[in-house]
C-alpha cells in the first residue's frame, strides 16, 4: 500500500474553515458532547477474520473492508444527539500498525477513518440542521519513547502522517488521546502541529491524558507535570480520558480547573471494570455518568465531554439531555509558571527559598562529572544528579559540551537516563543547537534551555532564532542573557535595555509568555580586585531590581 502522498491543501479538500470556526465558537460558549466507546461497538457486530484481513484486532482495517460497520457506530451516536464523533483511527499510528507489519498504511487508514465519519456527520447536519463535527483520534500506540521502545523522531513523523490523513479525510479537530508517556504525547502533538503547518490549515488540537488508579500517568507523571509540559505546546484544550471512571478523575480535573489557561475536557470510562465469568463489565450506569458530567461542567467549567470504554449510545443520550441547557462554569485559573520532570512540576518561584539550579552535572563546571562522562561511567553521572536532588536542588543543569566529544551522543545518553532517574526538571545547557535538540527529544517533561542572547544578532539564521524556534516547538522555557552585538552589558541601563529587547522579541515574535522567560543579568567575576569590575555586582542587582519593577511576571536567575 502507498504511504502518505505529498501533502498539500488540495489533498485536504474536506477541510472547512467555516465548520472549524463553528466548532471553536461552540467550545468557547457551551458544552460540546462527544461520543462513547468505539471498539466494543465494532466488536459487537462480529466482524470476521476476513473483514480484518487476517489482522485480528486491527479495528482500523475495517475502515477499508467494512466501512458499513464503522458508519453504523457513528450513526448510533449521532442519533442520540451528540455533537461530534471520534474517528476509527485510534490505532492508525506507526507503533500499533507496525505490530501487524502494515506501518506504511498510516495515511490510508487515517484518511479513510476520517472520511467515513465526515460523511455521516454531514448527513446528520443536513437532516437535522444541527452542525455535527469529527474529532480525529490519535491514540498512544504501544511504544513508550521515554523507555526507549522507539525513537522520538520516528513516532513524531508517523503522527504527522496520521494527522495529514485525518485532515485530508475531513476531521474538524485533532484529538491526541489516552496518552501514557509525556514524551509520546509530545511526539503526537508536535507531529500534528507539523501536519497543520504543512497543509496550511488551523484545527483545534486537543490532548487527553490518562491517569491511572495510582493517581499518576502510567510512567508516574502527576497531572501538574502533564499540564506544565503540554500547555506550552500551543494546544487548544487539555483533559482526561480512559483508565478510570469519573469519580477517580475529579481531583485531577479540579487541579486543571485551577491552573489551566486553556479549556478542559473529560471522557471517562463507565467506571472501573469488574471481572466476571463473561469477562470485564463496566458498572457505571447512564444516569450516573450524566450526574458526573453535569457536576464537572458546573464545578470545573468543562466544555467538551463524552465517554470512553464501556460507555454506550444510551450513556451519551442521557449526558446530552442532562447538559443540553448548561453553561460551563466560568473559571479564574491561576497558572503556576515552572518546569517539569517526567514526574512532577517545579514552580519557578519557590515559597520558602530561591530556586536552586544544581550545576554539578555540568562538564565545564565539574571535573568529577566531566571525567565520569569521558569514561562512559553513566551510572556515576546519574548518581551525581541524585546527590543534588538529595541536597535540595530544584532543577538540574545538564551540560555535556567538551572539545572533541560527540555532544549529541553524550546528550542523548545522559538526557535519556536523567529523564527517568531524576525527579527534577532539566536545564539543557549547550552552545550547540543540535545538542539542545537531542536533549529535548529525550525529555517528556518541560525543560529549560540555557540560553539565548544577541551576541550574533537576531536574524533568521542566528543562534538566537534557532534556539528560540526549538523552545517554541517543544514548549521549553528560556534563560536569556543580557548580551548583545556589543558584548556583555556592564551597566544597569545597558542590562535593562537588552532585557527589554529580549522580552519584547520573545513575547511578540515567538509567543513565549513573560513568565517563561528567565533573564540572567550576568556579572563578570567580582572578586579579582580589578578596579573596572568592582561595580559589576551592584549593577547586576540593580538591573534585577529595575527589571522586576517593569516586568513583575518575568523570572530572573
Amino acid at each position: 500500500m502507498a504511504s502518505s502522498p505529498n501533502p498539500s491543501l488540495s489533498s485536504s479538500s474536506a477541510y472547512s474553515r467555516t465548520r472549524t470556526d463553528a466548532l471553536r465558537e461552540a467550545l468557547a460558549t457551551r458544552v460540546v458532547v462527544a461520543d462513547g466507546a468505539m471498539g466494543t461497538m465494532l466488536q459487537a457486530q462480529d466482524p470476521t477474520m476476513e473483514d480484518f484481513e487476517n489482522l485480528e484486532g486491527c479495528n482500523e482495517i475495517l475502515n477499508i473492508t467494512r466501512p458499513d460497520i464503522v458508519r453504523s457506530v457513528h450513526e448510533a451516536y449521532f442519533a442520540v444527539g451528540v455533537d461530534c464523533v471520534e474517528t476509527n483511527t485510534f490505532g492508525a499510528n506507526h507503533a500499533a500498525l507496525a505490530e501487524y507489519d502494515i506501518a506504511e498504511r498510516v495515511f490510508e487508514l487515517s484518511e479513510s477513518g476520517a472520511r467515513i465519519a465526515r460523511e455521516v456527520a454531514d448527513e446528520f447536519t443536513a437532516s437535522t440542521g444541527q452542525q455535527r463535527w469529527v474529532l480525529g483520534s490519535m491514540g498512544p500506540g504501544t511504544k513508550l519513547p521515554t523507555l526507549g521502545h522507539a525513537p522520538y523522531t520516528l513516532l513524531r513523523d508517523a503522527y504527522q502522517r496520521n494527522a495529514e490523513g485525518m485532515i485530508a479525510g475531513g476531521a474538524d479537530a485533532l484529538l491526541v488521546e489516552t496518552t501514557q508517556d509525556l514524551l509520546q504525547t509530545k511526539a503526537s502533538v508536535i507531529g500534528a502541529r507539523k501536519a497543520l503547518d504543512t497543509l496550511g490549515v488551523d484545527l483545534p488540537l486537543i490532548v487527553s491524558v490518562t491517569v491511572e488508579t495510582t493517581g499518576t500517568m502510567l510512567l508516574g507523571s502527576e497531572i501538574g507535570a502533564a499540564l506544565t509540559a503540554l500547555e506550552p505546546l500551543g494546544i487548544d484544550m487539555i483533559g482526561l480520558n480512559c483508565a478510570t471512571g469519573p469519580a477517580e478523575m475529579s481531583e485531577h480535573l479540579r487541579y486543571l480547573a485551577r491552573h489551566s489557561r486553556i479549556p478542559l475536557s473529560c471522557m471517562p470510562n463507565a467506571g472501573l471494570p469488574v471481572l466476571g465469568k463473561n469477562g470485564a463489565h463496566y458498572p457505571l450506569t447512564a444516569p450516573e455518568l450524566a450526574d458526573a458530567q453535569e457536576t464537572f461542567v458546573r464545578e470545573y467549567g468543562l466544555s467538551l465531554i463524552g465517554g470512553c470504554c464501556g460507555t454506550t449510545p444510551e450513556h451519551l443520550r442521557q449526558v446530552v439531555e442532562r447538559v443540553r441547557d448548561l453553561t460551563p462554569a466560568v473559571r479564574d485559573p491561576r497558572p503556576e509558571p515552572g518546569a517539569a520532570s517526567l514526574y512532577q512540576t517545579v514552580p519557578f518561584r519557590q515559597d520558602t527559598a530561591y530556586m536552586a539550579i544544581g550545576e554539578r552535572t555540568n562538564a565545564n563546571g565539574s571535573k568529577k562529572f566531566r571525567e565520569a562522562m569521558l569514561d562512559g561511567r553513566w551510572d556515576d553521572c546519574v548518581e551525581m544528579a541524585r546527590d543534588q536532588i538529595r541536597e535540595g536542588a530544584h532543577m538540574l543543569d545538564l551540560c555535556v559540551d567538551y572539545v572533541g566529544r560527540d555532544g549529541v551522543a553524550d546528550m542523548e545518553e545522559l538526557a535519556g537516563r536523567f529523564a527517568t532517574a531524576s525527579t527534577l526538571p532539566i536545564v539543557l545547557d549547550s552552545t550547540e543547537v543540535p545538542v539542545i535538540r537531542a536533549g529535548l527529544e529525550k525529555l517528556g517533561g518541560r525543560a529549560v534551555i540555557n540560553s539565548v542572547n544577541y551576541e550574533d544578532g537576531d536574524g533568521p539564521e542566528s543562534r538566537f532564532a534557532k534556539v528560540t524556534k526549538l523552545a517554541q516547538e517543544h514548549g521549553a522555557a528560556l534563560i536569556a542573557l543580557t548580551i548583545d552585538e556589543e558584548g556583555q552589558a556592564r551597566t544597569v541601563e545597558h542590562k535593562v535595555a537588552i532585557a527589554e529587547r529580549l522580552i519584547e522579541d520573545l513575547t511578540e515574535n515567538w509567543g513565549i509568555h513573560e513568565s517563561d522567560i528567565l533573564i540572567d543579568t550576568l556579572t563578570f567575576t567580582i572578586c579579582t580586585g580589578q578596579e573596572e569590575s568592582r561595580g559589576d555586582g551592584i549593577a547586576t542587582i540593580g538591573a534585577i531590581r529595575e527589571l522586576k519593577r517593569r516586568h513583575p511576571d518575568v523570572q530572573t536567575t
